[in-house]
This record gives structure tokens, C-alpha cells and sequence, in this order.
């Protein structure tokens, strides 16, 4: 319901302001499971995402969208319910093993799921290495992966910002993409998901780094505390 009227609400607001361009919608199932794999540039991508494709996208939102503290932590809360995200912990071990188990659950019932495959936005823009989760949700249930590639997201809403600018924003839908395998096989993880990755990267047009973007937000943090330091 509140899913629903959220959509309704925020639609036209989206179609007038930032005027979205999109391309291969048709590649999205009507019907079915299907996960929709996407590049991660800003907090909006999970906003403007979902409003432009005609079936409920469920992300599995990083649980600390659903726990930051302040006026921004509870605009982030309320929106996330009201487009029906789950939280998940996806801190690894254990955690991350529920989050997959969340993400099947949804997918035997037919449900399209987002998945940022990056794990986290991109400090720079650049498209960074895949976790393997993703692999095994597309090996486990069949479902097909759509690569989508977001476009102007990180202009609009820069990291720590809460109120959008209004520019216009794209995205490009890619072709599904199908994968069988050994799921318990690391290198068959590993492969399927450089090949996702691959094919974000081939409609995305980023530059591509062999990194994980956690890492690189460290490294980048560190480089930043050390230069204050000096």
C-alpha cells in the first residue's frame, strides 16, 4: 500500500524534474524472478531505480539506512519502507550467508530483487570489483540478472547531500543475462559475477578498477588523514 502511493506520488515528480531518460526497459520480465544488478553511484540510484521500472523492485538496503541517526537517517528509514526495502547486514560471515538466504527467498516468490554488486557506492565513479553473493542468488534460482547502468546520480545527489539537485538522469537496462553452475564452487562464483560486472561496465562505460570499493574507500580515507596530519 504504502508502496504504492509512494510510487504514485513520486512518479510525476520524477518525470517533470529530472526528466529520466531510459533505454531497454523491455529487457525488465514482466513476470517472474529476475534480478536487477546496477552500478552504485548515489543514495537517489535506489529512488530513481525503482520508479521507472513497472514491477516493485525490492533492494536488500544496507541495514544502516534503516539505523543512521538524525533528520537524514529518518528521511533515508521512512523511504526505504515506503518503497518496501529489506534491511539486511551484509558485514560478511554469517550475515552476509542471511542476506543471500533473504535475497532466494524473495526470488522463489517470484519477486524482482536490486542488487548493488559493488556493495557500496563508488567513491569516484568508477565501476568497482563484484561480491560473489550475486552469483550464487543467479546460479540458485535461475533467475535472470538485468545489468543496469545509472547515469548523472552522483551530480544529483553527491554523498552527504539529503536534497537533490535537479538534473536530468539516466539509465540503460542491458540485456538478461543467464548463468548454471556449481554454487559452492568459489571460482564459479568468482567468474559469474567478473561477468556481471563486465556487463555493467559494457553499458556503463566506467573505468573499471580490480579492487572492492570498501577497500577503496579506506585506502582513500587513510590517503585523507594522512595528508591532514601533514
Amino acid at each position: 500500500m504504502a508502496y504504492t502511493f509512494l510510487k504514485s506520488f513520486l512518479t510525476p515528480i520524477l518525470m517533470l524534474l529530472f526528466r529520466p531518460k531510459v533505454t531497454g526497459l523491455r529487457h525488465v520480465p514482466n513476470l517472474g524472478p529476475v534480478i536487477v544488478a546496477s552500478n552504485h553511484l548515489s543514495f537517489s540510484d535506489s529512488v530513481f531505480m525503482p520508479l521507472v521500472v513497472p514491477r516493485k523492485v525490492t533492494f536488500m538496503a544496507k541495514s544502516e539506512y534503516f539505523t543512521s541517526p538524525g533528520i537524514k537517517g529518518f528521511i533515508k528509514k521512512i523511504t526505504f519502507q515506503a518503497l518496501g526495502q529489506v534491511p539486511v547486514d551484509r558485514a560478511g560471515g554469517r550475515r552476509s550467508e542471511a542476506a543471500i538466504r533473504t535475497g532466494l527467498k524473495l526470488l522463489e516468490e517470484g519477486q524482482c530483487i536490486g542488487i548493488y554488486p559493488e556493495g557500496t557506492r563508488s567513491p569516484d565513479g568508477r565501476l568497482y570489483k563484484g561480491r560473489i553473493g550475486i552469483a550464487r542468488m543467479a546460479i540458485d534460482s535461475g533467475a535472470p540478472v538485468v545489468p543496469v547502468a545509472m547515469f548523472n546520480t552522483a551530480e544529483i545527489q553527491p554523498t552527504g547531500q539529503v536534497v537533490p539537485k535537479v538534473r536530468r538522469v539516466e539509465m540503460v537496462f542491458g540485456e538478461p543475462m543467464y548463468f548454471t553452475g556449481d554454487s559452492s564452487d568459489l571460482a564459479t562464483l568468482r567468474q559469474v559475477t567478473d561477468e556481471i560486472m563486465q556487463g555493467i561496465q559494457k553499458i556503463s562505460g566506467q573505468v573499471y578498477v580490480d579492487m572492492y570499493a570498501s577497500d577503496a574507500k579506506n585506502a582513500i580515507a587513510e590517503e585523507l588523514k594522512k595528508n591532514e596530519e601533514n
